[in-house]
């Protein structure tokens, strides 16, 4: 790794970026820590064109362990389980008198659960909304696409972006999976080195790194980089 001189390490702080607001069911709890027992959370933005949601049933998939869904405004909560008895899937249901005659609340639902231990890796949890209209008329979304190229006709599920457990200062990992885009997995990072290459998501220090001789931007990992990270 290429020593940082003394400009770069003053400019490089943590950068976290808000999970932006997205239309009903996303993640809104960041990304999961590999191998770490924590909180996810599911946002629930609107409901289905003016009627309110009434019922999210959330999709667990293969590897997640430990699953404790909580009780929310929504009340109700009910697990599925598999011959094995692992969960695979939580649901939350409204009663009937807590039903709105229209789409004027925002919902967090929450999980505990243990994050499988498979660092710069995607989970997905295909989400499943119901909404009821006030004339009593029931609608389904289903958030299942697991590809970007599937947007276009099937709505996206909720995604965990998962990285490994660290500490404040510098980590050295290694990367196991191909990472197009470094953004995704490299958001609270202050400062990610290969060789003499180094990115931020930090437009500050992007620009210290363009001009520090030597230092070339990093766009990109191949499986197998060893890299320094500094969060």
């Amino acid at each position: 790794m290429t020593r940082l001189n003394a400009s770069l390490a003053i400019a490089a702080f943590s950068y976290l970026l808000p999970s932006l607001a997205q239309a009903h069911v996303s993640v809104a709890s960041g990304v999961g820590f590999a191998n770490t027992t924590q909180e996810v959370v599911f946002s629930v933005g609107h409901g289905c064109e003016g009627a309110d949601t009434n019922a999210v049933s959330i999709e667990i998939p293969a590897g997640v362990t430990s699953v404790r869904p909580e009780t929310s405004d929504f009340g109700q909560v009910d697990v599925e389980t598999d011959e094995a008895g692992s969960v695979v899937l939580v649901s939350w249901q409204k009663s009937e008198a807590a039903a709105l005659p229209s789409d004027t609340q925002y919902y967090k639902l929450a999980v505990r659960l243990k994050i499988p231990d498979a660092p710069f890796s995607t989970l997905f949890f295909p989400a499943h909304q119901t909404c009821r209209a006030a004339d009593g008329t029931i609608s389904v979304v289903d958030w299942v696409g697991l590809e970007a190229t599937e947007s276009g006709s099937v709505e996206p599920a909720p995604a965990v972006y998962v990285v490994p457990a660290r500490f404040p200062g510098w980590n050295q990992f290694s990367v196991a999976q191909d990472i197009s885009d470094l953004s995704v997995f490299f958001k609270d990072a202050q400062i990610v080195w290969k060789d003499s290459a180094a990115y931020s998501i930090n437009p500050t220090t992007v620009t210290l790194i363009k001009g520090t001789s030597g230092v070339t931007l990093l766009s990109s990992l191949t499986t197998g980089d060893s890299i320094w990270v500094k969060y």
